[in-house]
């Protein structure tokens, strides 16, 4: 049996960014939690915040500086409203951009939503070595990233490759 046999639980934060609901009605965060709970995973800190970036920016940036911390989950502020700024509030912390997360997504929805998907401002990549997932606010569009992509590659099972397992060399350098 390899590292890569065993499942390596994750510490996760999650955040919810919506200007309407409360923690009682926030079933995106509530699945997320869950979900990660069901993989094994730990949940370090959740929170919900308004749609306001320096908010956002500030609790993420705490929580990828804080070394417990393994991966951040938010959910909410990636569409086109005008209060919609979750990717102008997260995207200045990342150190390398996860293109592929995006672009997978919006894929996945596609099949789900149609050309709806198009609307989506969904991303991810490496903060402070943290990975970081942005994702729309809607459950629907939560099950769909946890269950299609993200559970997946924080897994350490997975083959032929997945995040989890990269871990320990994030902080390599040259």
């Amino acid at each position: 049996m390899t590292a890569s046999d065993i499942h390596t639980p994750l510490r996760l934060c999650v955040l919810t960014v919506s200007d309407s609901r409360t923690p009682a009605e926030d079933a995106s965060g509530d699945y997320l939690a869950a979900a990660l709970a069901e993989q094994g995973h730990h949940l370090h800190e959740r929170a919900l915040l308004p749609d306001d970036r320096y908010a956002m920016r500030a609790l993420v940036s705490k929580w990828i500086a804080d070394p417990a911390v393994d991966g951040v989950l938010v959910t909410g502020g990636t569409g086109f409203t005008g209060r919609d700024s979750t990717p102008e509030a997260l995207l200045p912390l990342l150190d390398k951009q996860m293109p592929g997360f995006g672009e997978l997504f919006r894929a996945v929805s596609f099949e789900e939503i149609g050309t709806s998907a198009l609307q989506s401002r969904a991303f991810a990549g490496l903060a402070n070595g943290t990975f970081l997932f942005a994702l729309p606010g809607s459950t629907s569009a939560c099950r769909t990233a946890w269950e299609k992509i993200i559970r997946a590659q924080l897994d350490a099972r997975t083959r032929p490759c997945n995040l989890a397992t990269l871990r320990p060399r994030l902080g390599e350098t040259a």
